[in-house]
Parts: structure tokens; C-alpha cells; sequence
């Protein structure tokens, strides 16, 4: 690794922030999507006209860092005859350009800047997935959402969020176990730099959760005792339960999306969790969101 990658991997960490030559975008290759940097990001608002502005009614967000079990509640919830759950759709990076100033001009003069142009497209987008399945609400569980909270609360006044928890450690040990898969073990990322990879949307996560009026579900309990847990949401999302959604394997659902797609998602049923890590066994980095959590014995959660 060259010293401008390594101090550019520091910057990252340290700052969310990244350095890349002029005329190149893009984040390096086999590191994992993540928010754009904030000075990059435009000014946003609200939709001036809700009722003419927006097609999709209550949207529901699943925001979640990685690893954490988003692809097994997304199952669940697509097999519920209401919700409409697709694979990850990244929906947010999809981008409006002005080809020319007039165009710019042009739009100005309706009313619209490039972010607004760009939350009809998004709602656009995710109105026709939700027509075409011919359910009630869409869903949508993209863990990179999570950096970009307060502009899809913007962009969805009536949006409703979900928060999705797991063991700060559990979900570092399988980011990087996905990240060397395929490698014998000998390619993606180190466990300390997982750790605090995944660390950075549990970071983004929280500060969602500190923001935004949601329900938060724990995979250790989804896993656990899937029928209350799946209940719970049903309630908060104001549709009637249904215990199809334990058995999401009967629909459609399996059918092979973006997102985690292992054998305990394939099996079609709710599988249990692996043993939660030891105190000693949690990296330091982590200790912090493990308290903050309630992972840590003695610690209250929040």
C-alpha cells in the first residue's frame, strides 16, 4: 500500500472526509459505499407541494449499518401482502446534471434546484417499483441511507424509520468476513480496519436515531423471537400482522437482490444468530457504541 493511500485511509477514518486527484471520483476499489463527503453536499428541502410533489404516502426506511441483519428483515417484510421490499437500491446517489445554464435557468424558473429535481426523480423511481408490485408502501433497507438521514427525511415528510441494531462486534467480524470471502482469507480488509469501517454507520446510525422518531429493532431479538419482533413492526407501521412473514421463504422474496444472500437467508425461515461476543472480545474502538448500545453487561441501552 503507498503512503498517499495509507494517509488517505487516516483522513477517512479520522474525518469521513477523502482526498482524490482532480477529474477523478469514486471511492477506492473494495472500500465499502459510504455517505458523500459534506462539503459536497448541496442544500436540500422540503417538497414546497407534498400533495402534488411527492407519488409515494409514508415511505419506511430501514436504516442500519452493515452486517446487521437488514437483508433478513427486509425478507420478512416484502412477505407481508402490504410491503413492498426490493434489494438496495442506492436510490440517493441517483444524480440530476443542468447540461447547460439555461436549463438551470429554465428550472429556477419553475421553482426547482438540482435537489429537488433530484427528489422527483428519487420518488419517481420509487413509486413506479411500488405501483408495478401492486402493495401499499414501499420499504427500502439501503445501509448507506443511513449517512444521508436528514435529506431523505426532507425529501419524505411522512417517511417512517425503522432502526436496525446488532452487537457492535458481531457486525465488525462479519464485515470482515465478507470482505474476505472469496480471497482464502488473504485479501480485503484487516479486522481493525472493519471495525472501524462498520463503525462509521453504527456512528451514522446513532446519529439518525438521535434525530428522527422512529422503532428500534435489535437482531439479536429478531432472531430470537421473530413473531414478537415482526409483530412490533407491524404495529408501528399501522398494517395488520400477518405470520406469513415468518415463512418468507413461500414468496417471491428469495428471489437473489443486493445485500447479504448467505444460507440462513436461502433457508427461507428465521435462523438464530451466532453467540454473541465475549466483553474481552470487543475491540476498543467499539466499546463506546457497545455501552451506548447496551451490549456491555451493566450498560443501559438508548
Amino acid at each position: 500500500m503507498s503512503w498517499q493511500r495509507k494517509a488517505n485511509d487516516a483522513l477517512v477514518r479520522l474525518t469521513g472526509f477523502q482526498v482524490n486527484r482532480v477529474g477523478k471520483t469514486g471511492s477506492r476499489a473494495g472500500r465499502s459505499p459510504g455517505a458523500r463527503s459534506p462539503a459536497a453536499e448541496e442544500p436540500f428541502r422540503p417538497p414546497a407541494d407534498p400533495a402534488t410533489d411527492r407519488l409515494l404516502v409514508a415511505p419506511v426506511f430501514v436504516l442500519s449499518p452493515v452486517r446487521s441483519g437488514s437483508t433478513l428483515l427486509r425478507a420478512l417484510l416484502n412477505a407481508h401482502s402490504m410491503l413492498h421490499a426490493p434489494h438496495e437500491l442506492h436510490v440517493r446517489r441517483l444524480r440530476v446534471e443542468f447540461g447547460t445554464a439555461l436549463a438551470e435557468k429554465a428550472m429556477g424558473a419553475l421553482g426547482h434546484d438540482r435537489s429537488d429535481l433530484e427528489h422527483l426523480l428519487w420518488d419517481r423511481v420509487l413509486h413506479r417499483e411500488l405501483v408495478r408490485s401492486g402493495k401499499t408502501f414501499f420499504v427500502d433497507k439501503t445501509p448507506a441511507n443511513a449517512f444521508a438521514h436528514r435529506r431523505i427525511a426532507a425529501c419524505w415528510p411522512d417517511a417512517r424509520f425503522v432502526f436496525l441494531l446488532r452487537h457492535p462486534a458481531s457486525i465488525a467480524r462479519s464485515w470482515y468476513e465478507a470482505g474476505t470471502a472469496g480471497t482464502g482469507g488473504t485479501g480485503g480488509r484487516t479486522p481493525q480496519e472493519a471495525a472501524l469501517d462498520a463503525l462509521r454507520y453504527m456512528k451514522a446510525v446513532q446519529r439518525a436515531r438521535r434525530e428522527l422518531e422512529g422503532c428500534t429493532v435489535r437482531y439479536e431479538d429478531l432472531t430470537a423471537d421473530p413473531e414478537t419482533q415482526a409483530r412490533r413492526l407491524c404495529d408501528f407501521l399501522g398494517v395488520p400482522w400477518e405470520p406469513r412473514m415468518l415463512a418468507y421463504g413461500e414468496q417471491t422474496v428469495l428471489e437473489k437482490g443486493l445485500g447479504d444472500w448467505k444460507d440462513k437467508i436461502r433457508s427461507g425461515t428465521v435462523q438464530p444468530g451466532r453467540d454473541l461476543p465475549a466483553p474481552e472480545e470487543v475491540p476498543e474502538p467499539l466499546r463506546p457504541m457497545c455501552r451506548s448500545w447496551g451490549y456491555l453487561p451493566g450498560e443501559g441501552a438508548s
